[in-house]
């Protein structure tokens, strides 16, 4: 894996501007007196399949390319 972000799109970025928010909110609501931290790798599960989306796009966009 490459550790260069790929271009993303407006919605991409809305999308994980979003779940990003969420991680934050949820980080906010997580009190540490009980001795749980809040999960939050099903949002950042999330953030990464938009990613890997994305960067599957970028490469098939370039292989396009690379035909014409």
């Amino acid at each position: 894996m490459s550790s260069e972000q790929p271009r993303l799109t407006a919605g991409e970025k809305a999308r994980i501007a979003l779940l990003v928010a969420r991680m934050a909110k949820r980080g906010l609501a997580d009190d540490r007196q009980s001795g749980g931290r809040v999960d939050q790798r099903d949002l950042q599960r999330k953030v990464a399949r938009i990613e890997e989306q994305a960067r599957r796009r970028a490469e098939r966009a370039g292989n396009s390319k690379d035909r014409k």
